[in-house]
C-alpha cells in the first residue's frame, strides 16, 4: 500500500477524530458554565479561534473587498448568534440531544435542495427521530430545546452564507473573518454579564483548549479530509455528529440517555446519512461550501 492510499484509507478516522475532538470541547464548555456562563464560553472560543486563524489566513486577507463585507457582516453574525444560542442549549439539555436537534437545520437544507422524494423519506425519518427525542420522560427542558432549534436554524443560514464567501475568497479567509465579527460581537456582552472573571488565568487556558478542540482540529481535518474524500463521504460521516456526541456526552458528561431518545438519536443521524447522499454537491464553493453538511461551527 502506497503512502497515498494508506493516507486515503485513514481520512475517515481521522473525520471522526476531529468530531470527537468538537464533541470534547463542547463538554469542556459545559463544564466552565458555572464559572462564566454560556455568553462567556462563546466569547473565550470565538475570540481564540479568530486569533489562530487570522494568524494562518493573513496573507489571504489583502485580497478581501469591500463587496465582500455584506456576505462577511452576516456570516460572521449568524456564527455569533448560534454559538451563543447552542451554548445556552448545552446549559440545559444534554450534548446529545442537543447536537440531534441542531443538526436538524442543516439536513432541512439538504431535504429542501434535493427536491426528490428520497428526501421526503429522511424528513420523515428524522421527524420520527424528534417524536421519540420529544415523547418521552425524559424530561427535557423546552428552553432548551428552542435553543438547540434555533441554533440549527442558523446552521442553515451559516451553511448557505458559507457557500458564498468561500466562492468569492480563497482557504479559510472566510470563517477567519466570520469567526473574528463573532468574537467582536460576542466579548463585549461576555465583559458585561460574568466580568474580569473571564481573565483568569485558569479561564482563559481552559477557553484556549475549547477553540482548539471545536474549531483548530476540526478545520484542519475537514480541511485535509477533503483533499482525500469526496465531498460526499466527508459529509456522510459529519452526519454522524449526534451519535458522537451522545457517546462523548455519556463519557465525560456522565449524560445516560434512555433507550427511547437513544433510537431517536439514530434515526436522526440515519435521515442524515440518507440526505446528504442524495443531496446536491455544490461545485461553486470553496472547502467550507462543498459538503451537504459540514462541521458545526457550534
Amino acid at each position: 500500500m502506497t503512502s497515498r492510499s494508506r493516507a486515503a484509507a485513514a481520512a475517515p478516522l481521522l473525520v471522526l477524530l476531529g468530531l470527537a475532538c468538537q464533541e470534547v470541547g463542547a463538554s469542556i464548555a459545559v463544564l466552565l458554565f458555572p464559572r462564566v456562563g454560556p455568553v462567556g464560553m462563546v466569547a473565550l472560543r470565538l475570540f481564540f479561534s479568530a486569533a489562530v486563524l487570522l494568524a494562518i489566513a493573513a496573507r489571504a486577507l489583502r485580497d478581501v473587498e469591500l463587496r465582500h463585507w455584506r456576505i462577511m457582516l452576516g456570516y460572521g453574525l449568524s456564527l455569533g448568534v448560534m454559538n451563543v444560542l447552542f451554548y445556552l442549549a448545552l446549559e440545559r439539555i444534554p450534548l446529545g440531544i442537543a447536537v440531534t436537534i441542531e443538526v436538524l437545520g442543516p439536513l432541512t437544507l439538504s431535504v429542501v435542495e434535493s427536491r426528490t422524494m428520497r428526501g421526503v423519506l429522511w424528513a420523515g425519518m428524522a421527524a420520527v427521530g424528534v417524536v421519540l427525542l420529544g415523547g418521552t420522560a425524559h424530561g427535557l427542558d423546552l428552553v432548551g430545546v428552542a435553543f438547540a432549534a434555533g441554533a440549527g436554524a442558523l446552521w442553515a443560514a451559516y451553511i448557505l452564507m458559507a457557500r458564498s464567501a468561500g466562492a468569492a475568497l480563497p482557504g479559510l479567509t472566510g470563517i477567519a473573518i466570520a469567526t473574528s465579527l463573532g468574537a467582536v460581537l460576542t466579548v463585549p456582552l461576555a465583559f458585561a454579564t460574568v466580568g474580569t472573571v473571564l481573565l483568569s488565568p485558569g479561564v482563559l487556558a481552559l477557553g484556549f483548549a475549547v477553540a482548539v478542540l471545536s474549531s483548530a482540529i476540526p478545520y484542519a481535518i475537514e480541511l485535509a479530509a477533503l483533499r482525500r474524500l469526496r465531498a460526499e463521504t466527508f459529509a456522510v460521516l459529519m452526519a454522524l455528529a449526534p451519535a458522537v456526541a451522545a457517546l462523548t456526552g455519556l463519557v465525560v458528561l456522565g449524560q445516560a440517555l434512555t433507550w427511547t431518545v437513544a433510537l431517536g438519536i439514530v434515526l436522526v443521524t440515519l435521515a442524515g446519512v440518507g440526505a446528504v447522499r442524495t443531496a446536491p454537491v455544490h461545485r461553486d464553493a470553496g472547502p467550507e461550501g462543498e459538503v451537504a453538511m459540514p462541521p458545526s461551527p457550534s
